[in-house]
């Protein structure tokens, strides 16, 4: 037998004793909130099963490499929290829940904010994220931060998800040698292989939905202005938000919820409606596919190659009672990429200028280009693999101000919201959209989830559902609802690598 070979079945060998020997694999939020009710299980105890995973999936076995730092704190955190319990406070539903967060949400404890850089080692934001102080309000273990396409992906022309030059490389939990894709790699794959309750990613452009997809669990990629980001290292003020990745849609509503809020350091979230969280919050209501009206968005390359997995999901909808209406393309978002990716240099530049401004006058990073001279100076450890092309191009414009970042943005949103997601909602009365990629969503600044939906040459697939602003309650209902029907989830194997079929 070949050294690839055995080494295949040692790994497979040694993952399905760790799956079998994890007493919380697959548990949802409602499980262990059960289990805690009735003093059959501690926040402690819960902590330290997922620290012992960690040491074992993380850092040894498949050595995912998902974490990025563990806090040292998160034992404490978890006594108080069962101190509390004793003393017959509960906070909600996420109290005691270890949950892990993306390197590039602050915290002003004992662990980094980095973005996955080298040049931010050392250099602690003065506060945590509003979204860091919502998951301590509601009880949160903060376990760890998790390893992410370094600077959120938007850093060079050839970015490698998953990787970063403090972090490395994250592995997909599914096949080792495949993407995790990016930019909340560890966030998704620390998901899927259970390291955590819940985690936290953020995006811009897909950088929830598509690892999470990547990595077979449910993302959550909310409205803008849900979650604050005030304290999330910034790539575009337009288009940035946190959210949610878990393995069920429940958990992602209950996490939702509990993040959400207004935010003076945030103009956005004093938008946010006021009985959304608590929308978000309620139990989900059963068969909500039927009766709905599904759009299906097409692009030319989904009509050269239809998707196998795409189409039965479709199906899905329709034995649930959904009507699926073909709502053609959405030209104008394609057209609009190039005003993306200014809008994103424009605000890039700003808002990491304003996030370094208040790390304080001692910081050795006060601007970009600080950041910028770094990397140059510490190539073979921040660009062997790709350089800092973005870093540059957003180096060189002027503030978001500029006319031409006003044309840009605004370009943006007649493409996804005027003529593209409001207009096909408004047209064809629709509950959501599904097909044409996570951009779309993204670009308008509105809400999607994806779900899993299936397998592909062991490698999961997911099914992408999205809407008109602060739609998050009936996207989740019609999620819950395919996730359901499907049960599509299933936990990964860590195979090292996958036979490639031949043509």
């Amino acid at each position: 037998m070949k050294a690839r070979a055995i080494l295949a079945v040692l790994l497979l060998a040694s993952a399905a004793s760790l799956r079998a020997a994890f007493p919380f694999a697959e548990a949802t939020i409602e499980d262990l909130q059960r289990k805690m009710a009735a003093g059959e299980l501690t926040a402690r105890a819960l902590t330290e099963a997922y620290l012992q995973r960690i040491a074992e999936i993380d850092s040894a076995g498949p050595r995912l490499n998902s974490i990025i730092e563990l806090n040292p704190d998160a034992l404490a955190i978890a006594d108080q929290l069962d101190a509390e319990r004793r003393a017959g406070k509960v906070r909600g539903p996420l109290h005691g829940m270890p949950v892990l967060i993306k390197d590039n949400i602050a915290t002003a404890d004992r662990m980094e904010t980095t973005a996955g850089s080298l040049a931010l080692v050392g250099l602690k934001p003065p506060r945590d994220a509003h979204l860091v102080a919502q998951l301590r309000e509601a009880g949160a273990v903060l376990l760890g931060k998790t390893n992410l396409s370094e600077w959120a992906n938007f850093r060079g022309d050839r970015s490698v998800s998953g990787w970063s030059g403090r972090g490395g490389q994250t592995h997909n939990p599914y096949v080792l040698d495949k993407s995790p894709s990016g930019s909340s790699s560890g966030s998704a794959a620390a998901v899927a292989a259970n390291l955590c309750v819940a985690a936290i990613g953020t995006e811009t452009n897909g950088s929830i939905i598509s690892p999470s997809t990547a990595c077979g669990v449910v993302g959550l990629k909310p409205t803008v202005g849900l979650i604050s980001r005030s304290g999330v290292i910034p790539i575009a003020a337009t288009f940035d938000t946190a959210g949610p990745i878990t393995r069920t849609v429940r958990d992602a509503a209950l996490m939702a919820a509990a993040l959400a809020g207004a935010d003076s350091r945030d103009e956005a979230t004093q938008a946010l409606p006021a009985d959304l969280a608590k929308r978000i919050s309620a139990p989900l209501p059963a068969g909500a596919l039927k009766g709905a009206r599904i759009g299906v968005v097409s692009t030319a390359a989904s009509r050269r190659t239809p998707d196998p997995a795409f189409a039965a999901a479709l199906e899905t909808l329709r034995a649930a009672g959904a009507e699926v209406i073909a709502v053609g393309e959405l030209p104008g978002v394609a057209a609009a990429g190039g005003a993306r990716t200014e809008v994103m240099l424009y605000e890039m530049k700003a808002g990491i200028n304003a996030y370094l401004a208040e790390l304080g006058p001692t910081s050795r990073m006060k601007t970009l280009a600080d950041v910028i001279k770094f990397n140059d100076q510490n190539w073979a450890r921040e660009q062997p693999l790709f350089g800092q092309q973005h870093f540059t191009r957003a180096e060189a414009k002027g503030p978001p101000t500029d006319p031409a970042c006003g044309a840009a943005r605004e370009k943006c949103w007649r493409a996804s919201r005027a003529d593209g997601i409001d207009a096909q909602i408004a047209q064809h009365h629709l509950d959501a959209l599904v097909g044409g990629g996570a951009g779309i969503a993204a670009m308008a600044g509105y809400p999607s989830v994806t779900v899993p939906a299936g397998f592909a040459e062991e490698m999961p697939v997911g099914f992408l559902l999205y809407g008109p602003a602060w739609s998050e309650p009936r996207l989740l209902a019609l999620a819950a609802d395919f996730e359901a029907r499907t049960r599509a989830r299933r936990e990964p194997k860590f195979l090292p690598t996958i036979e490639q079929r031949q043509p």
